[in-house]
C-alpha cells in the first residue's frame, strides 16, 4: 500500500472552474487537496462493525463533488476495516434512469472506490434500490400515524416537489434572480394544515383505523415549536436548529404515492445499520429533520460527518447541469481518478 498526496495544478481547459467562496460549508481551495488516494480497497471480510454508505441518485451523471464526499466515505470505511454499502435513491421515478445509476456505479468503480454490498452485489439487507423498499417505507408511515406525529396535508404540489428528492438535488434555477442559501432546502411550513390530526375525520373516507395506505394526500411530520435539535458533526462541529424556526413541519409522504426523501433516508440507514453517515454540508438542517424521525420510530442515530461542498466559479455549488464537471465528460477529457480527488482542475484567478 502507498498513499501520495496531490496538490492543485490547472490542467484541461473546463468551463466551470473550481474557486474558493469564504463559507465554513464550501471547501477553500487549499482544502480541496487533502484527500489521500490509497491504491487499497476495503477488506472482502471486515474487521469492525463499522458501516457507511454510498446514496447516489440517478437522475444525472455524478460530478466532481459526488466523487470527492464518496471518496471520503470510501476512505472513512476503509480505514475503519468496515463495510461500505452502495444504495441507490431512486425516488423520483420522472427523473431517474437506469442509464444514470449504472454510469454513477462504472464512474465509481473508475475512481477506484469499492463497495460489499448494493445492487451489483447483493448483500443481507437487499434490495439496494429505494423503489424497490417500499413495504418497509409504508409500514414507518404506520407506526409514525399510529404515533400521532403525522397530519394530512392538502398544500400545493409545490411544497410537495420540495420533498420528491434529496435538498442537494434539486435543480438551483428555481431561485432565479438570487443565490439560494444552502441549507434553505425547503420552506417553512405554515401550518394551513395542522387542525387536520392523525386521523384526518374531517377528509372523505375512513378514519385511522382503516386507513392502511398514505396515498391520495400529502402526510406531514408535526414538529414542537421551539424545540432545539442539537447533534455534534464529524467535520463541521456542533450544529444547532430550532424546529419551527429552521424549519417546519416537513412532508413524509406524498399525494402521488411514495415517501420523501427524509423518511426513506431513515428507514433504509437504520435497516441497513448505518453506523456513519457521509454526505454534502447541504443536508445538514435535513439530518435535524431525521433525528426526530429516528426518535419518533425507535431508531438509533449513526454518526454524521457532513463534507464542505464543491462549487463552480459563480459561488454555485455544483449540481448535475454542470455537464463539463460530471465525472463522464472528465473521463473522457483524459483526467485521471487522481487529478480529481486532488482538485487538480483548472482555478480562475
Amino acid at each position: 500500500m502507498w498513499t501520495k498526496r496531490l496538490y492543485c495544478q490547472p490542467l484541461l481547459p473546463i468551463p466551470y472552474p473550481l474557486s474558493y467562496v469564504p463559507n465554513p460549508l464550501y471547501a477553500p481551495r487549499f482544502r480541496l487537496a487533502t484527500l489521500d488516494f490509497r491504491m487499497a480497497s476495503i477488506s472482502s471480510s471486515p474487521v469492525s462493525g463499522y458501516r457507511g454508505r454510498l446514496a447516489p441518485s440517478p437522475t444525472g451523471y455524478l460530478h466532481v463533488g459526488h466523487a470527492r464526499t464518496f471518496w471520503t466515505a470510501f476512505q472513512h470505511a476503509r480505514d475503519a476495516g468496515g463495510t461500505l454499502v452502495m444504495r441507490m435513491e431512486d425516488l423520483d421515478a420522472e427523473r431517474s434512469r437506469t442509464n444514470f445509476a449504472d454510469a454513477a456505479m462504472e464512474d465509481l468503480r473508475w475512481l477506484g472506490i469499492r463497495w460489499q454490498e448494493g445492487p451489483d452485489k447483493g448483500g443481507p439487507f437487499a434490495p439496494y434500490v429505494q423503489s424497490k423498499r417500499r413495504a418497509l417505507y409504508l409500514a414507518a408511515w404506520r407506526k409514525l400515524l399510529s404515533r400521532g406525529c403525522l397530519f394530512a396535508c392538502r398544500c400545493s404540489r409545490k411544497d410537495v416537489d420540495s420533498a420528491l428528492v434529496a435538498p442537494h438535488e434539486r435543480v438551483q434555477s428555481e431561485t432565479r434572480g438570487s443565490k439560494l442559501d444552502i441549507l434553505d432546502d425547503e420552506p417553512i411550513y405554515p401550518g394551513t394544515c395542522r387542525h387536520l390530526i392523525g386521523h384526518a375525520p374531517q377528509l372523505p373516507g375512513p378514519t385511522s383505523v382503516d386507513i392502511e395506505k398514505p396515498d391520495g394526500i400529502n402526510w406531514r411530520f408535526r414538529v414542537c415549536d421551539g424545540e432545539a435539535i442539537e447533534f455534534v458533526d464529524g467535520n463541521l462541529g456542533p450544529q444547532r436548529f430550532v424546529a419551527g424556526v429552521d424549519f417546519g413541519d416537513f412532508i413524509v409522504w406524498r399525494r402521488d404515492g411514495g415517501p420523501s426523501y427524509q423518511l426513506a433516508c431513515v428507514v433504509d440507514d437504520a435497516a441497513m445499520r448505518m453506523t456513519e453517515v457521509v454526505r454534502g454540508a447541504d443536508l445538514l438542517k435535513s439530518t435535524a429533520r431525521q433525528i426526530l424521525l429516528n426518535r419518533a420510530l425507535g431508531f438509533e442515530n449513526p454518526a454524521w460527518y457532513h463534507c464542505r461542498l464543491v462549487v463552480d466559479h459563480n459561488g454555485w455549488r455544483l449540481a448535475k447541469r454542470h455537464d463539463a464537471l460530471s465525472l463522464r465528460a472528465l473521463r473522457q477529457r483524459g483526467l485521471t481518478p487522481m487529478n480529481i480527488l486532488a482538485a487538480e482542475l483548472p482555478v480562475e484567478t
